[in-house]
């Protein structure tokens, strides 16, 4: 006989939700979410590898930049997480779903500061594109939160492209 309390045993599950969006386009939208929560993930990775293994003449810019911008990216895949919650489905949770579900690569640190910025810059580039195509597909259904906050996503990641490109430029 297990000795874990009840209270522990449910598992998460898809349930239905009755907030006036259909269930065929909460899984839609969960599948959006999905992807954007790892693209998000793996981003996160990048970012702190840079924060952790970036060295040269802006080291001190270069550390303090990554290290906001990854803790922002950790509170964007809790929200993310959340949303995906609050629309009746499980949350993807481990490394292999991220990067089946993400279209980053995990990959080793770059060999210089000037690739893992650029490495960012593309990664931030590309999330904040594939994201516009998932506020769509949220505005298409009338989900105006998932809409707004995927928006605010696009935001974030074209500003921190911005940023990171900007120490880039000759």
């Amino acid at each position: 006989m297990s000795k874990t309390p009840t209270v522990l045993k449910p598992k998460p599950h898809e349930e239905t939700i009755g907030s006036g969006i259909a269930d065929r386009d909460t899984g839609k939208l969960a599948r959006y979410l999905s992807h954007a929560i790892a693209d998000t993930y793996i981003l996160y990775l990048q970012t702190q590898g840079a924060h952790w293994n970036v060295v040269g003449p802006l080291f001190y810019s270069l550390h303090k930049l990554t290290d906001k911008q990854y803790k922002a990216l950790a509170k964007a895949t809790d929200s993310i997480a959340e949303r995906i919650r609050a629309i009746g489905h499980v949350a993807p949770a481990s490394f292999k779903e991220f990067e089946e579900l993400s279209i980053l690569t995990s990959a080793p640190v770059a060999s210089s500061a000037e690739k893992m910025l650029q490495d960012l810059v593309t990664a931030n580039e590309k999330i904040a594109d594939r994201m516009r195509r998932a506020v769509a597909a949220a505005e298409e259904v009338d989900d105006v939160y998932t809409a707004d906050m995927l928006i605010a996503r696009v935001g974030a990641h074209e500003e921190a492209a911005w940023m990171l490109r900007s120490l880039l430029a000759k």
